[in-house]
């Protein structure tokens, strides 16, 4: 063996091999997104409900299943958001490698509120309805057979609760991959600052927002309405598995006189055709929130755009 050929063994062997990054799968974008900045410059997570798609009613391709098979971990919101979900996880071989967020004693949870009070939004009780089951069709059914008693799922709209699960994120990475636990708990400490800034400057944003109340097409929002001030007067959907009555919209549209709402919200997946019914008449515009970042490539960059495009949305109703 030549002299090179034994120092370069020998600096191979003195040399640790590098961990492969970990394979780790997230169910919906907004916590792909999470994952990914923790995890960049070692490795990229997978994503499991591809953007666009509900994450309430989702059928696994052969390769999102593989990817959940394969995974050292799975980042999950629940079963409150994706129930589908639970059955493929039960049949991991190792419990311990799935995180449901909404569980963890880390997550600012809230109930959902009781919309159907008196036919109409009282925006002092709690309620909750999934965001991500309404047929895109013209007459808006809703399929959602879920309960609507329990946890708001909708949580990764607290930026709140996205900066706690960076911490955690980053510690269940370590644990799995201790040669990069400097590199996770590095990046989450600075996505964790560049989203307090970030929070900073919606709050200052959404200012002249505070005490103006608007309509949606469903109760989606309480996460990102509680750290901003922002107040909800109604929605076209109670959630309960049936279009909303003329007679609800007709009361709807009464609300929106009399409560002084000039905005109304629906989201890229929905047809407007009932919301343009609800505020008809009344002056109030409508604009669109996306609170899955449908509209945005998946990766590092995606949460904080979809925070900042959902403030820009709700300035823009601010300015009418």
């Amino acid at each position: 063996m030549t002299r090179l050929s034994l120092s370069a063994l020998l600096l191979t062997c003195a040399t640790p091999v590098l961990a492969e990054a970990p394979r780790v799968a997230v169910d919906i974008a907004p916590l792909h997104s999470l994952v990914a900045q923790v995890m960049a410059g070692v490795g990229e997570p997978d994503l499991i409900v591809r953007p666009g798609a509900s994450p309430h009613s989702y059928a696994l391709r052969p390769s999102e299943a593989r990817a959940l098979q394969q995974a050292d971990l799975v980042i999950w919101v629940g079963d409150d958001l994706t129930p589908w979900l639970e059955k493929p996880l039960m049949a991991l071989s190792d419990a311990g490698r799935q995180i449901a967020l909404l569980d963890h004693p880390s997550t600012a949870r809230l109930a959902y509120r009781d919309l159907a009070h008196d036919g109409h939004d009282d925006a002092h009780t709690q309620t909750g309805h999934d965001d991500h089951d309404h047929a895109q069709e013209a007459h808006e059914t809703h399929d959602d057979d879920h309960d609507h008693s329990g946890t708001d799922p909708h949580a990764w709209l607290d930026p709140g609760n996205a900066s706690a699960w960076l911490s955690l994120l980053a510690e269940e990475l370590a644990a799995l991959d201790p040669g990069h636990a400097d590199r996770y708990r590095a990046n989450a400490a600075e996505a964790q600052a560049r989203l307090a800034e970030l929070t900073i400057q919606i709050a200052t944003e959404l200012q002249p927002m505070q005490g103006k109340p608007f309509i949606a097409f469903h109760d989606a929002y309480q996460y990102f309405e509680r750290p901003f001030g922002l107040t909800l007067a109604g929605t076209v959907s109670l959630g309960d598995a049936s279009s909303p009555s003329p007679a609800r919209l007709a009361h709807l549209r009464e609300e929106v006189v009399e409560e002084g709402v000039s905005c109304a919200f629906s989201e890229p997946q929905y047809n407007t055709a009932l919301l343009e019914t609800a505020v008809e008449g009344t002056g109030a515009a409508i604009f669109v929130l996306d609170p899955l970042g449908a509209g945005l490539e998946p990766g590092p960059a995606l949460y904080p755009q979809m925070l900042r495009d959902m403030a820009a949305s709700f300035a823009a109703c601010a300015a009418q």
